[in-house]
């Protein structure tokens, strides 16, 4: 009989974790937790980063203007000075939470720190966009109602020199509502990477980073050792903007790309450790600041 019970618990939530984001599954609607952690206030559904870069076939050195951006020459390539200039690093991010309790509702707000320069007179501050909250909630019938918060309002606050965040207070949330954010960082930084904590003062459910790098960029990827992290690295392409008249449409470089991921993670607790990433070889010459000790890009309150 248990192992009955146990076979259709498993079956129930066999769709979680769910990645597909903008319409909650009947599956997170029924989710309460798992083991331990059906006493949690709240648990996080699921919280992604996508990484990729944006390359104009300028980024090299005028001494190999007359090269192509192809793997046939990245050897040579990865000896010249880069032109950040013509690098973009594009993140998107995605977090879903589902509300168990009334003391959980403060989970349904986040910090998202940035960078952003205190001295206006410098260039190379990321930017903070298409911040988009939807609060899910079933009513009496219960049909799924949606609800747009309007962002316009979140307050900012500078935690040092050369960083900012913003803090998002999502109002009229109630046990069993679902919240979803969506945003998008571009940043002209492209020998650094934001951090990703795994572990929350909350369940996760799923915790997963989706980095693809231009191969003349290496970096070190300190991955957290613990049985919950998976990962794993593949060669990809990845196209680039054509601005020169004798290269042809359509031209790509090859890439690393990294999957790191965790799932049914409990809250704070066995201490895993956040991922982090360093350049290994800095073609480019300036190097960013760091974020100071203590803050994470984007947390649950």
């Amino acid at each position: 009989m248990l192992a009955a019970l146990a076979a259709c618990g498993t079956m129930a939530y066999a769709q979680l974790p769910n990645e597909k984001f903008g319409k909650p599954s009947k599956q997170e609607w029924e989710f309460v937790g798992w083991g331990n952690t059906v006493n949690a206030d709240a648990v996080i559904l699921c919280k992604t980063m996508k990484v990729t870069y944006h390359l104009s076939d300028q980024v090299w050195s005028t001494n190999q203007s007359d090269s192509e951006l192809s793997i046939d020459n990245l050897a040579d390539f990865s000896k010249n000075i880069i032109d950040d200039s013509n690098i973009l690093v594009n993140y998107e991010f995605c977090l879903r939470t589902k509300i168990l309790k009334a003391e959980g509702a403060k989970h349904a707000n986040i910090d998202i720190t940035y960078y952003n320069l205190e001295d206006k007179v410098l260039v190379g501050c990321d930017e903070l966009s298409d911040l988009k909250i939807k609060v899910f909630t079933k009513n009496e019938k219960g049909k799924v109602e949606k609800k747009n918060v309007n962002t316009a309002s979140f307050a900012t606050e500078r935690i040092d020199k050369n960083y900012m965040v913003m803090h998002v207070e999502v109002p009229d949330v109630e046990p069993g509502s679902i919240i979803e954010y969506t945003y998008k960082i571009t940043s002209p930084r492209p020998a650094y990477l934001y951090d990703w904590v795994f572990q929350e003062s909350i369940p996760t459910v799923r915790s997963k980073c989706d980095i693809e790098i231009p191969a003349f960029l290496q970096f070190n990827m300190n991955v957290p050792i613990n049985k919950l992290i998976k990962s794993g690295v593949v060669a990809g392409r990845l196209s680039y903007d054509i601005n020169r008249p004798d290269l042809k449409k359509g031209k790509s470089i090859i890439t690393n790309h990294y999957t790191i991921y965790g799932d049914y993670i409990p809250a704070d607790g066995e201490t895993i450790a956040p991922f982090t990433s360093m350049i290994v070889k800095p073609v480019i010459e300036t190097m960013p600041a760091q974020m100071s000790a203590g803050a994470t890009h984007l947390r649950v309150k």
